[in-house]
């Protein structure tokens, strides 16, 4: 089963998206602008995603209202603390209905039973959205309660292995795809003032069905999660008592399999609520996987060829873009001397030019990597800094594809 893919980005996004930053300042403001600063906006739920879209919001339209309910007070009051909400809410707030927007961002389950509650306090112009990586079982639910007119299922493509409110950024979904899935019903004003919210915040709006989202989140964002997890498991089970293969794994292998740290609770609910979309692309896949062992079995080197090949084609032929379910990560390998202050004189020279590294280390494995040295940055201008500055030293640096 197929689906063809209409790119359909209902605003225009600013220009030169690939360099959206923490420092972005979006346009002067238009009408729809002025009056975007006079919303009020609820969160049932505030981690990662939810606190994300809470701080953009904060960021870029200052004078909005916000308020948002969390399991875990202490979540809210930092949020408070630090001035991303002006209210805290209980778990059924009377607060709620002043809402124009409320984001819905605890599990599926748990959206689901907050829908009664919502249907009789939400304000009738009020939309009602959802960040999930799933989208079928909550339109189901949503059409049961009659609430299809006033919801907009919502996923913005990004994320990170790290998950919770502490790791939230204003610029998480900064030119990251912002999947829509409408309701049947929705006015299009209505599809039209959330695309521009998302994209007031640097997020690039796609609207497709719920069906057709969760056939391609599967091969592209459920499939190479179980595909990392069962590798990370493969060595674990294949490796012998001295753990050697955990003590060399590095480079590409780390790479591929970074995101089996997501959580494992989330993940759990995802296969539960996509099982049959994954089920099928992993029978897919499982069947290419089998055609490689019958290709490497029989010495058939022109397929194998072919293999690696094609892959690599279409894989160079994807956007260098952070956009995607998996960020883009912003490190280089360099060739350092094995001399004592080596490694000081790398960071001290990148400190004095204001720029902060976010992780460094030895990369002790270099089968499948360049370059003694990985280090990684926080965004794209200091990745770039880094490299001009480390090679203007003569330092040798290696770029990652």
């Amino acid at each position: 089963m197929t689906f063809p893919i209409p790119w359909i980005r209902i605003f225009p996004v600013p220009a030169d998206t690939n360099r959206l930053r923490k420092d972005y300042i979006p346009p002067p403001a238009s009408e729809s602008t002025i009056l975007m600063e006079n919303l009020t906006v609820g969160f049932i739920g505030l981690g990662l995603i939810g606190g994300s879209i809470a701080k953009a919001l904060r960021k870029f339209h200052p004078s909005c209202r916000i308020m948002a309910y969390s399991r875990t007070l202490e979540t809210v009051e930092q949020a408070k603390q630090e001035g991303v909400i002006d209210i805290i809410c209980e778990k059924e707030d009377p607060f709620f209905s002043a809402c124009d927007y409320i984001f819905m961002r605890a599990p599926v389950s748990s959206n689901i039973e907050y829908l009664p509650f919502l249907k009789d306090n939400m304000r009738p112009s009020c939309i009602l959205t959802d960040v999930g990586s799933v989208k079928t079982p909550i339109h189901d639910a949503i059409n049961t309660m009659g609430m299809s007119s006033v919801f907009i299922g919502g996923h913005p493509m990004a994320g990170s292995e790290k998950s919770g409110y502490t790791n939230a950024t204003d610029y998480l979904i900064e030119n990251s795809y912002y999947i829509l899935t409408p309701g049947e019903g929705v006015a299009q004003e209505k599809i039209d003032g959330f695309s521009h919210l998302i994209s007031s915040i640097g997020g690039l709006p796609v609207t497709i069905s719920c069906g057709e989202h969760d056939y391609i989140t599967a091969v592209i964002s459920h499939l190479p999660h179980v595909i990392a997890s069962t590798l990370v498991n493969a060595v674990q089970r294949l490796d012998g008592p001295e753990a050697h293969m955990k003590m060399i794994a590095a480079g590409g292998f780390k790479d591929i399999t970074r995101i089996a740290s997501s959580s494992p609770e989330m993940w759990q609910q995802i296969c539960n609520e996509n099982k049959e979309n994954i089920a099928n692309v992993i029978d897919t896949y499982i069947d290419m996987l089998k055609e490689a062992r019958e290709m490497i079995c029989e010495k058939d080197s022109l397929g194998v060829y072919h293999m690696f090949e094609d892959s690599r084609d279409y894989r160079n032929s994807f956007g260098d873009s952070s956009a995607g379910p998996i960020k883009k990560n912003y490190s280089f390998y360099c060739d350092i001397y094995d001399e004592p202050g080596g490694i000081a004189t790398i960071t001290i020279m990148l400190a004095m030019r204001g720029i902060s590294i976010k992780n460094i280390g030895i990369v002790h494995n270099r089968a499948f990597e360049e370059g003694v040295l990985n280090i990684e940055f926080y965004d794209e201008e200091s990745w770039e800094q880094a490299m001009a500055i480390l090679r203007s030293r003569n330092y040798t640096v290696h770029q990652k594809n």
